[in-house]
């Protein structure tokens, strides 16, 4: 008889694992989903070759060009976390700078 119990309890369990929780309403944000960072997307190739300086600095050279060239493009924050991408920001901008 304890056998019984015994298999009738570890299905009880088994079966009490596979509970759902239904999803939330569409269009109501999880609070638990953080919100994810920007994808890093590489700019388009500047007058200069940057082979060898690290993604931000691209990024922040390429935003800092598109910038000089009449597009205002900069990830504030970023820029203001980030020296590499800020570097790239100014360096960016001084080197395609209209003369």
């Amino acid at each position: 008889m304890s056998l019984i119990r015994f298999a009738v309890a570890l299905l009880f369990v088994a079966l009490s694992g596979c509970a759902t929780v239904s999803p939330p309403a569409p269009g109501t944000p999880s609070p638990a989903t953080p919100a994810a960072p920007k994808p890093y997307v590489e700019p388009p190739p500047p007058p200069v070759n940057l082979q060898g300086f690290p993604p931000s600095y691209r990024l922040g050279f390429g935003d800092g060009c598109a910038t000089a060239r009449g597009t205002e493009q900069k990830d504030a924050a970023r820029f203001g976390a980030d020296g590499n991408y800020r570097t790239g920001w100014q360096d960016g901008v001084a080197q395609c700078k209209k003369k």
